[in-house]
């Protein structure tokens, strides 16, 4: 296969190693989630699959190369991601590709990890691999994008999830009781946000207001519910909220100032929640230090709820990567030809995606590059 048809089909083999890479999205941490591809290239055929596993071991190529086992030979590897090339709990990954005699290897992106960045290459090139990189290489980037921040900037990818009534407004709750604004389907897409994420992050205020438990409550998912984390500053959560009382069952982190109450703070600790100190800013953490923190602790992918104080707080520090907004109905220009509420600009940010979820709009901008 050669010329155009195999650029084709290099583009199509990455796109599916692609989605698979997206199966470990918030299972993973502090592991990139990659996916793999062992491929006949002469047949057209796809010899086996691996993504990155729970935990974030096995890794995708290994898992390929384990189902694809003797056939591996004189195959070709799709990656998303560039093969480890050093010994940590696991054998370099390269070393398995070479060993599995594979004859070409085609990655999305280079790993930024300074333990790699392109030294898996060219090992396998030594070894006589022929090596393809830069397929598809902006949507690999996008799936590894909370290891390559985690790496480059020490902070974790951060997602703004919005939900707004139509007039564009945020209720809010009281001794909760929830303020849904959205219908099931986009509910349900929340929950499934909430699922590829290694952390969900609210407000002292949210937990307040609506006491809620940002648990995943999809189907068979309940077990992918992310650490729950609450931005605290001085004063700090309930011990009798339902964060709180199940923090045994889900773990809770709380980013807490110097000033927190000590005494709401040894119960809360009882209750099973996890501290972090940081410095604050007035009575709330400073979030840059806060991210510094969690990427710390192993987090790559933060989903941040609460409501307009929390999203304006990030805002302002320049951290959100991406925004999902969910409106209900729409009164006039729909929420792509406007501004997100003045909370972030649209020269930073840009429109990748909108749909019909029932009589709700969902809306997907992303980072402009650059910005």
């Amino acid at each position: 296969m050669a010329g155009v048809q195999s650029e084709e089909f290099d583009r199509r083999m990455m796109a599916i190693a692609v989605r698979l890479a997206q199966r470990g999205l918030g299972n993973v941490a502090p592991n990139p989630a990659v996916g793999t591809l062992v491929v006949d290239e002469e047949a057209g055929e796809v010899i086996a699959r691996g993504w990155t596993q729970p935990g974030g071991r096995p890794h995708a190529e290994t898992e390929a190369l384990g189902r694809a086992g003797t056939r591996a030979r004189g195959a070709t590897l799709y990656s998303t991601l560039e093969p480890c090339s050093h010994y940590g709990q696991t054998p370099p990954c390269a070393d398995a590709v070479i060993a599995a005699g594979i004859k070409r290897v085609v990655v999305g992106i280079e790993d930024p990890d300074p333990r790699v960045a392109g030294r898996g290459l060219e090992r396998m090139r030594r070894a006589g691999i022929a090596v393809t990189r830069g397929v598809l290489a902006r949507q690999c980037d996008w799936v590894a994008r909370g290891h390559i921040l985690r790496i480059t900037e020490r902070r974790p990818f951060v997602q703004v999830k919005m939900a707004l009534d139509v007039d564009g407004g945020v209720p809010r709750g009281s001794q909760g009781r929830p303020s849904w604004v959205t219908g099931e389907a986009a509910r349900a897409h929340g929950h499934l946000l909430r699922a590829r994420a290694d952390a969900i992050a609210v407000g002292r205020v949210t937990v307040e207001d609506d006491d809620p438990d940002l648990t995943c409550r999809l189907p068979g998912l309940l077990h992918r519910t992310p650490i729950r984390v609450v931005l605290a500053g001085r004063g700090l959560p309930s011990p009798g909220s339902r964060l709180a009382l199940t923090a045994g069952r889900h773990p809770v982190w709380i980013i807490a100032g110097p000033h927190a109450d000590l005494g709401v703070r040894t119960l809360l600790e009882r209750a099973g929640c996890r501290f972090f100190d940081v410095a604050s800013v007035g009575d709330r953490p400073w979030l840059p230090a806060a991210m510094e923190a969690l990427v710390a602790a192993g987090i790559t992918r933060l989903l941040v709820e609460g409501g307009p104080t929390l999203w304006r707080a990030f805002f302002d520090n320049g951290i959100p990567d991406e925004v999902v907004q969910y409106r209900r109905g729409e009164r006039g220009a729909p929420a792509a030809e406007r501004d997100l509420l003045g909370y972030v600009r649209r020269d930073m940010f840009e429109l990748v995606s909108s749909a019909r979820m029932g009589g709700d709009g969902l809306y997907v901008f992303r980072r402009r590059r650059g910005a």
